[in-house]
């Protein structure tokens, strides 16, 4: 079996679905990774097709020196033909890999229409319950909302949107790979052209978000896609720190912000760490915390690490709230505090709360008023970090990858 696996993003984006390209090559068959270069070493023995480094570089470096209309309208223009280049980008990859299956991250718009165009299923990807509709919770992009029943599934429409928002690019596209143009400005991402269903692939777990009843037989719920870091090589001054005391607590907030407030993020880190007397480890990430001169005795200051190799040695974490970083402190059983900036993360904030893994999450502005309390809730209370554990075990006892290979097996077969 050959798959194509495409997606966009940073590392924490791209790192799952090359967890998936690995265990596919792990079980004897072809994969290839579509995704911005910079991430070859995430591969393995996956094959690497370039595509959306120009789009991620505008994501990383334009977006965040935006001052006014004018600016958004000239970066408008540049994202613009950079995603029209990633959608290229893709289907060149497609055309030279011939896969028998496409999975597809959204954000990697080309996915669907490369695998109608080449005729083999596509199936769609992302680590949140974010496509299917449900009874049992609205879209996470509504955070802990709760519409009814009813008002739940309906709030799924907003799916949708991409056919609106795109809907010029997605047809010339579909002109260049031979296809008709689109039906319908609100088509539906869960349904083929000619009607079949989109098989979906949700890389977390039934134990964070219990799979809905009314979820349908094409939805799979695999348990996450980890990709662990074996190379890494813990750095010196960190393995002294974590020698030198009590385990610490870990803060990062990964990109958020784009640097704004990170000062203010990082006074209000370093005042809650001295009311409560915890040690911390904070991580400045892509503009998220200032705080390159704020270490000290009690307080270490990087720039990232690994979350797999780092979690474990923390006492308790907190960040942001993305996908990733919540399946990581999870899984290594770690008290969770989230402060959601955006997107998806008041959802898994709400669901860290309610599983009992965590107090409640707490909203950037409010870090300087609440993170001393917050932490404090955090560290003291033992049925925290009990259900973290309980959690953690359970997590690490599926095997999510393998689960996904088998889906795309019977996919394909």
């Amino acid at each position: 079996m050959r798959v194509l696996i495409t997606t966009f993003g940073t590392r924490g984006d791209v790192q799952p679905y090359a967890a998936l390209a690995r265990a596919l090559v792990a079980a004897g068959h072809e994969a290839h990774l579509a995704i911005p270069a910079g991430f070859e070493d995430l591969a393995g023995e996956a094959a690497v097709h370039p595509a959306g480094s120009e789009m991620l570089r505008v994501v990383q470096q334009v977006l965040p020196e935006l001052s006014g209309p004018r600016d958004a309208l000239t970066t408008l223009r540049v994202m613009t033909r950079a995603m029209r280049g990633q959608m290229q980008e893709t289907w060149d990859a497609a055309r030279e890999a011939r896969p028998d299956v496409v999975v597809y991250h959204p954000k990697s718009l080309a996915g669907p229409h490369i695998a109608q165009a080449l005729r083999v299923p596509g199936v769609l990807s992302i680590p949140l319950p974010f496509y299917t509709p449900t009874r049992a919770f609205p879209m996470p992009f509504l955070g802990n909302a709760w519409f009814g029943a009813r008002g739940n599934r309906a709030t799924y429409a907003f799916t949708r949107i991409a056919t609106v928002m795109y809907g010029r690019m997605i047809n010339d596209f579909r002109a260049r790979a031979g296809l008709s143009s689109r039906t319908g400005r609100f088509a539906d991402p869960l349904r083929n052209p000619d009607g079949s269903a989109v098989h979906a692939l949700y890389p977390y777990s039934r134990h964070v978000v219990p799979v809905p009843a009314d979820y349908p037989d094409t939805a799979h719920v695999t348990g996450y896609w980890f990709l662990d870091a074996p190379e890494w090589e813990m750095p010196e001054r960190l393995a002294r720190f974590l020698d030198a005391g009590e385990p610490p607590v870990y803060l990062g907030f990964g990109s958020m912000g784009f640097g704004r407030g990170a000062r203010e993020r990082r006074d209000a880190i370093l005042e809650a760490l001295s009311q409560t007397g915890l040690r911390g480890v904070i991580a400045t990430g892509w503009g998220g915390i200032a705080g390159a001169d704020a270490s000290s005795d009690d307080v270490l200051v990087i720039d990232a690490a690994p979350h797999d190799r780092i979690f474990p040695s923390m006492r308790a974490v907190v960040h942001h709230g993305g996908a990733g970083s919540t399946a990581a402190g999870l899984r290594a059983g770690r008290p969770t505090l989230v402060v959601p900036f955006l997107g998806d993360q008041p959802f898994w904030g709400a669901r860290v709360h309610a599983l009992g893994a965590g107090p409640e999450p707490i909203a950037p502005r409010r870090l300087a008023s609440l993170l001393a309390t917050r932490l404090e809730q955090l560290t003291t209370d033992p049925s925290y970090a009990r259900r973290a554990e309980e959690l953690g075990a359970a997590i690490r006892a599926e095997d999510g990858l393998g689960g996904a290979v088998r889906v795309l097996e019977d996919i394909a077969g």
